[in-house]
């Protein structure tokens, strides 16, 4: 196995669900727009609040609806959820990109990205983003006999959308004067299981399916098809006492933006989860948005000290709620806070 690893391989609101069903479409975008509360004064800006007990309850909400994996029954409730709960939070804009994409072994999947917008007129826009999806396979199962079922995905893709969902709780107050847009991206976790016959090293391409459809397909907002000046990635960001690295691409080809982050995150005192070191290369989301220009950061545990990659639940059952750390969360979240307070 070579050094990029993929992900992953060390390698209200009716109106809201007619939008992710399409109303029968089958694919393209959506875009509803939230009617606007009642104009009040805007405060300054302020760093988010953050609460990681609200986001270990959101993980366990994207748990009781069963599997995330696209195509089925479970994921579209969620999805569904998903939107209302961006524009519960209050997003000006809520857009579910629909579409179909072609996994590995061939399956066509239904795929839906789903973006909530705040404050959509300013130019100046921070990009942050999940994969929503969880994975089909468990291959990282010691167990072949268990290799085939699905996992939870508590960490790997329900970490991430708590964190952001919480984060957003607090966008439509914090006088920010940049727009901020959430992303869940659909399919990220679909990609080549290590065990298939047909898995190589060149296999990278078959995971962020969501994502390399969105930038194929970007949307226009305001006549202007949309380009973040920077975008962040969560991904695995609840495992027990994990620690983040500077994942390798990240620092390589968006440094600037990972001195802003980690720099944020010693401010925010979780200088010792934010580790100043070189992580190892991952194939994840953030990848196909630095191929597309977009300077992008992927936080994420990739150099856990018992595993040397990921946290040791990765692409097994054991990733349940049972895996998630309360403190982890909050690093995160207070990191990513402070870091759209510093802009």
């Amino acid at each position: 196995m070579n050094l990029i690893v993929k992900i992953k391989s060390i390698a209200i609101m009716a109106i809201i669900a007619c939008a992710f069903c399409g109303c029968g479409s089958r694919s393209g975008n959506v875009v509803v727009a939230v009617p606007p509360a009642a104009e009040t004064a805007q405060p300054t800006a302020k760093t988010l609040p953050f609460d990681a007990d609200s986001a270990y309850r959101l993980i366990e909400r994207q748990l009781d609806f069963g599997y995330r994996v696209p195509g089925t029954p479970s994921h579209d409730r969620c999805g569904d959820w998903l939107a209302a709960e961006l524009a519960s939070r209050g997003a000006d804009t809520v857009l579910v990109q629909r579409g179909e994409v072609t996994a590995w072994n061939g399956d066509r999947l239904p795929i839906a990205n789903i973006m909530g917008r705040w404050n959509s007129d300013a130019e100046k826009r921070v990009l942050l983003l999940a994969h929503w999806d969880s994975r089909p396979w468990a291959d990282r199962e010691s167990d072949a006999a268990k290799r085939d079922k699905p996992i939870p995905g508590a960490n790997d893709g329900g970490s991430g959308v708590a964190v952001l969902l919480e984060l957003a709780r607090g966008l439509s107050d914090s006088g920010l004067d940049k727009g901020v847009d959430i992303l869940f991206v659909d399919a990220e976790d679909y990609g080549t299981p290590e065990h298939a016959s047909v898995w190589s090293e060149d296999s990278e391409d078959t995971w962020c399916l969501g994502t390399q459809y969105w930038l194929k397909n970007l949307p226009e907002f305001n006549g202007r098809v949309y380009k973040p000046d920077y975008a962040i990635l969560l991904d695995m960001v609840g495992g027990y006492d994990a620690k983040f690295h500077r994942e390798y691409f990240s620092g390589r080809l968006a440094p600037k933006i990972v001195d802003k982050v980690w720099s944020a995150a010693a401010q925010a005192g979780h200088g010792n989860r934010f580790v100043n070191d070189a992580g190892s290369p991952v194939t994840d989301d953030h990848v196909y948005l630095l191929k597309a220009g977009i300077p992008a950061v992927n936080i994420i545990e990739c150099a856990n000290s018992e595993t040397g990659t990921f946290n040791p639940t990765w692409h097994t059952h054991a990733d349940g709620i049972g895996a998630i750390d309360r403190e982890t969360l909050k690093a995160v979240g207070e990191t990513v806070a402070r870091v759209l307070s510093q802009d």
